[in-house]
């Protein structure tokens, strides 16, 4: 076959990093064409329903499920006492490793119990709601607050040790430095449990061919979702293939295997037959994770001049007998943020009987911030100065845990535009002060930042002979735009257009990926890309130089040179679509991958924001609003400011609904989740979210990895609370430490 050669050199192509692309998934997406776990319907479908406790604390003695399994279209009734032969599966940072129907011990209320399967949903839940359990119940240990005296220090996990002292020479403790400083303030701040709440609800449906399962279940990590049912349902992982191509929503609470995925794959294998199970909104809040509660001190010591000496961070978060991650807050946020020559951070837990905690977005970043930048915002005001100007006398240029520098910081650009475009400098810094009508009118501001990771994770790049190029890992897009990201670093890698990269995602089949989490997704992504970019266009080389159809048969790849989808030597210059065509190779490809870490050691990676916002209290209601929101963003790298100014703003809005609006309370006698659905739980709505200005301030972290990004996903939620609380106690007077920020606290 002639080989088609291009006319001088490949027409250069223009970088798609750093444009606003709309996202390649969007049309499918607002069509209702993206696939989502639960549309998957297949043959012989069944329907799995949860039972979930009704005591906290106990064990089952006994369920009566007679009644239940005589009522129509029922397929079966599991229980612990009806054993699906599940195994324990391994812990891991991120969450429990519990798995039910193992045993009848109780730790929760809204335990999983039982599975119902009938042919439709319908008649499953109603059979669930014939299961009767006898309990022996015990009374739970249900409050937080009374059981913080039997408090025990967290384990150390991946957040590092738990209980921290940096103290300067000569200072015995960080008690002393703050009996010795000038002016100190000391405030205790609370927040109750969160759920996550994503738009999609959790579900799985499990279909089995012979000895192995298809498991379609939206995930944020189809490696290590196929990996946990493997070692649950004692099968070899490679018999697991997870499919989750698009996931709606997740914030953390999928990233782990819940019970419900597990009993469905269990339960489809012994009926044969494929088996779907979608959570209630109201099971979400008991058979999933949440946010723990967090209580925290903070104490700040500092001259008069506004320099800080000592800073004292504990924190008290629940956690469950169950397992989880209960936030790390002091350790996450004060020795991170601010520079201080004494610094003391402590983290201990208290252990009710209560659902496992999770990561959530920003797990100890957003109750840290909270605390930390409430108590900056109580000294600003106890020194009579401009909290921005607090901020920048404390100016961190190194961590102020570890001593190492930042690997690329330009948070005091951040304050800089951030003031300029909020109109900062026309703040009135008496309390109060500022009314419109009925409303007193208030400013805030609060410090964002978030650490950079890299996860482990593998990327093939497959050069196809019409022109075309397939990138392929196991990561996941949670709404946050991974679709388009990956495409558009494609695209830069090889130097084609867009429209010639086919992304693939969401599947535990692609090469393997830890997952969509601690917003290292782009981060790892695009330094495996690289990698395997210049290994497949090395391949490519290889073929060229070596295959007798080949225009460069028999020359030194040395002087073969790949640009802009072509190769070009001997002034010829060849698209990689028509010399793989004219060779007779369907393809070239190469898979490359990357461990956990950044590119160059000894440098600390994180991602910074400011928050400035203003809020409008009703002077005879108490009802908060907020009426303008401004974030400015150091976040290395922007490779899609489109998508990247959405994961900022759905930050923001996390944030409103931290400080306004979400709450968990626990009855004490029950251990129930009160108020556990979504007509109680509140979250923000359009009315709640108002104007958010978001900009990025760009500079690429080439220390961090080639592409010079970092992450942005939970950047956006962390300080956002503080912001408004500072902005609510500007316009009345009155500062609310304990979340939400409701009008009753106001009045």
């Amino acid at each position: 076959m002639a080989v088609r050669e291009l006319a001088g050199e490949a027409k250069a192509q223009q970088s798609p990093l750093g444009t606003p692309v709309n996202r390649v998934d969007g049309r499918l997406k607002v069509t209702g064409g993206a696939p989502y776990a639960s549309d998957n319907h297949v043959d012989r479908l069944s329907h799995g329903y949860l039972v979930l406790s009704t005591v906290a604390r106990g064990t089952v003695r006994s369920m009566d499920t007679e009644a239940a399994e005589r009522s129509p279209g029922v397929l079966a009734v599991y229980t612990p006492f009806r054993s699906l032969g599940l195994n324990e599966t391994e812990s891991l940072p991120i969450g429990p490793n519990w798995v039910p129907l193992r045993d009848t011990a109780v730790h929760h209320h809204g335990q999983v119990i039982g599975l119902v399967v009938a042919e439709t949903f319908e008649q499953a839940r109603d059979a669930a709601a014939l299961v009767r359990a006898t309990y022996d119940a015990q009374p739970p240990v249900a409050s937080f607050e009374d059981n913080i005296p039997q408090a025990t220090v967290a384990e150390e996990q991946f957040f590092g040790p738990t209980i921290v002292d940096r103290l300067a020479p000569g200072v015995a403790s960080v008690d002393a430095a703050l009996a010795a400083a000038d002016v100190t303030v000391s405030a205790a701040y609370s927040q109750p449990i969160k759920l996550h709440n994503p738009m999609e609800p959790h579900s799985t449906v499990a279909v089995w061919q012979g000895g192995s399962v298809t498991v379609y279940s939206g995930t944020q990590r189809a490696t290590g979702h196929a990996q946990a049912i493997a070692q649950a349902v004692g099968v070899d992982p490679a018999s697991v293939h997870v499919i989750s191509p698009y996931v709606g929503g997740a914030f953390g609470n999928k990233a782990q295997t819940w019970g419900h995925a597990v009993l469905t794959v269990a339960a489809a294998r012994d009926l044969g037959r494929p088996v779907r199970t979608v959570l209630t909104r109201e099971q979400m809040f008991t058979a999933t994770g949440h946010r723990s509660t967090v209580a925290q001190t903070v104490e700040l010591g500092a001259t008069r001049g506004g320099v800080l000496t000592a800073v004292k961070h504990e924190a008290h978060s629940s956690a469950s007998a169950l397992g989880g991650t209960p936030p790390h807050a002091p350790n996450s946020t004060t020795l991170a943020l601010y520079r201080c020559d004494n610094i003391h951070a402590g983290q201990r837990v208290v252990t009710p009987d209560t659902p496992p905690c999770i990561i959530m977005r920003a797990p100890s970043e957003e109750p840290g911030a909270f605390a930390i930048e409430s108590a900056m915002d109580e000294l600003a005001v106890q020194l009579r100065m401009d909290p921005l100007e607090l901020r920048m006398k404390n100016y961190a240029t190194v961590h102020p845990g570890s001593g190492q520098p930042f690997s690329s910081k330009h948070l005091d650009e951040c304050y800089r535009v951030g003031a300029e475009k909020f109109g900062w400098s026309r703040r009135n810094p008496v309390p109060g002060a500022v009314t419109d009508g009925d409303w007193q009118v208030g400013m805030g501001m609060a410090t964002a930042f978030y650490p950079a990771s890299r996860l482990p994770g593998q990327v093939r790049i497959r050069l196809q002979a019409d022109g075309t190029a397939t990138i392929s890992t196991a990561t996941a897009d949670l709404g946050t735009g991974m679709w388009t990201v990956l495409t558009q670093l494609g695209a830069d890698a090889l130097g084609i257009p867009m429209d010639r990269i086919t992304p693939e995602i969401g599947d535990s089949a692609l090469p393997s990926n830890f997952g969509a989490v601690s917003s290292a997704s782009t981060a790892s992504v695009a330094s495996a890309l690289r990698l395997a970019a210049g290994s497949a266009q090395r391949a490519l080389i290889q073929m060229a130089v070596e295959n007798p159809s080949s225009p460069f048969r028999g020359m030194n790849p040395q002087d073969v040179r790949y640009a802009d989808g072509a190769l070009a030597a001997a002034g010829r210059t060849v698209g990689f679509g028509d010399l793989l065509q004219a060779t007779g190779t369907p393809a070239v490809e190469a898979t490359e991958g990357i461990g956990f870490g950044a590119d160059q050691q000894g440098l600390e990676f994180y991602s910074f924001g400011a928050h400035f916002c203003e809020a409008r209290v009703n002077r005879w209601t108490g009802e908060p609003r907020l009426s303008r929101f401004t974030t400015v963003v150091d976040a290395g790298q922007i490779i899609n400011p489109k998508t990247a100014t959405s994961q900022i703003v759905g930050g923001v809005i996390f944030g409103i609904g931290h400080a306004l609006l979400e709450s968990v309370r626990i009855e004490s006698a029950t251990g129930r989740f009160a108020g556990a659905n979504l007509a109680e739980y509140l979250l923000p709505v359009n009315a709640d979210v108002p104007p958010i200005d978001v900009h990025f301030v760009q500079y690429p972290d080439t220390a961090f990895n080639p592409a010079g990004v970092r992450g942005i996903g939970e950047l956006g939620t962390v300080g956002s609370a503080a912001a408004i609380a500072n902005a609510v106690f500007n316009a009345t007077g009155r500062r609310v430490r304990d979340l939400p920020i409701t009008l009753d606290k106001l009045l």
